[in-house]
């Protein structure tokens, strides 16, 4: 099974949100990705579909929009 990708902007907001997924499907199931810090993959998220973080993409390919912190072009 491939990982999940976590996507977030470090507000309070997502670091919690990261906090609880870590402490659901465990750390070696997620990649986690800080647009905040690592800017170079907000076309990845993107495309994969996330229209706001925080945001979980399931190994499927499915998004899950866990709560609204940030619209992804408010990260470009």
């Amino acid at each position: 099974m491939s990982k999940a990708k976590f996507y977030h902007a470090g507000c309070p907001v997502c670091v919690t949100a990261e906090q609880e997924i870590i402490s659901l499907i465990g750390k070696d199931n997620v990649e986690v990705v800080h647009l905040g810090s690592d800017k170079g993959r907000i076309a990845e998220a993107e495309a994969s579909g996330v229209k706001s973080v925080p945001a979980l993409v399931a190994p499927s390919g499915n998004v899950l929009h866990i709560n609204y912190g940030a619209g992804i072009n408010d990260l470009k």
